[in-house]
């Protein structure tokens, strides 16, 4: 055999074992798992469920970094700009497909500086009131909106996080009721608002809403998606409940910065999809509201764009802007 096609061989080696060479090899020092918001609310939740079972699997540990602010931008803008070697995954929320179009500016490019991994949950949120609200269904309650206008508060995580734009959507679809927008740092800050009385209602995540309803510390009027959640199976839709064609739906999912070795995102997917198959995992997820997921690369890609699209237009309608 003479010399070129010696080369071309190792060539054609090279190529061929590099991708198994780099998932075999992977990783090799702690990985850092983002997450936009603070310890204590759904998404840290979520992150904490699968990351020790990922440690174990991958053999290193998967430390929760929680950077809140910003709906989550503070922490995206980190993941975006880390080392594409799959060592930073972020976990994204429904407030990661909202960011794009309600704010001016962005230190990032969701669409562009991301790659999906796979979708970990698809979960509906809750619309919760404090117990001494004098309203018993979501009708009650939009009469009283109507009544008091711009009156009754309602608490998020943030400007442009889910419970902000699921509100506003309420609020349009419901014949353009005027409420006040009270955002914290954070659903769990959020959630003690509501729970104090210091203000009145809000959305957020079944995850971590439910048990404050089972408990009668909240009163839960309604589910945000078309169809009623198993895990609360005696709480209406919106839809049900008179805002008729009202569908939104919380979800989480794990990114990477693009530009991660696809060797390495196909390792990643199938610890994820692995993990939420684990009937402890699966259990204790349905059990909170949340279905389990774990979704391939290209259909979480799919997905994400169709959730971008949108809520631009959630967004656009709304009328609503973040600088």
């Amino acid at each position: 055999m003479n010399l070129i096609a010696r080369l071309t061989c190792v060539l054609i080696g090279l190529a061929l074992s590099g991708p198994a060479a780099i998932a075999q090899s992977y990783p090799t020092k702690p990985i850092r798992f983002i997450v936009g918001f603070p310890p204590g609310g759904a998404t840290d939740v979520v992150a904490r469920a699968i990351s020790q079972n990922m440690a174990d699997a991958l053999g290193q540990p998967v430390v929760v970094d929680n950077r809140a602010g910003a709906a989550s931008n503070i922490a995206a803008g980190i993941a975006a700009t880390s080392p594409k070697d799959g060592h930073t995954l972020f976990l994204g929320t429904v407030s990661f497909s909202v960011n794009r179009s309600l704010y001016k500016k962005l230190p990032y490019d969701a669409l562009k500086d991301f790659a999906a991994v796979s979708q970990v949950t698809d979960t509906p949120f809750m619309f919760m009131t404090h117990p001494s609200l004098p309203v018993k269904n979501v009708q009650d309650f939009i009469a009283l909106a109507k009544a008091r206008p711009g009156q009754l508060s309602y608490a998020s995580a943030g400007s442009g996080s889910g419970g902000h734009l699921f509100t506003a959507m309420f609020a349009s679809m419901a014949g353009g009721v005027n409420l006040m927008h009270v955002p914290y740092r954070g659903a769990a800050a959020a959630t003690t608002s509501v729970l104090s009385g210091e203000t009145i209602f809000m959305f957020d995540n079944i995850v971590t809403t439910l048990p404050l309803a089972r408990a009668g510390r909240l009163r839960a009027l309604a589910v945000t998606t078309i169809k009623r959640a198993p895990a609360a199976a005696d709480i209406p839709t919106l839809a049900e409940a008179g805002v008729p064609g009202y569908d939104a739906n919380a979800w989480f999912g794990v990114f990477v910065p693009a530009g991660t070795p696809p060797a390495v995102i196909k390792r990643l997917y199938s610890e994820v999809s692995r993990i939420v198959k684990i009937p402890e995992i699966r259990d204790r997820f349905r059990a909170l509201g949340a279905e389990p997921a774990g979704t391939t690369p290209e259909q979480f890609a799919a997905f994400f764009r169709n959730e971008v699209a949108k809520w631009a237009k959630v967004v656009k309608e709304s009328g609503a802007q973040v600088e």
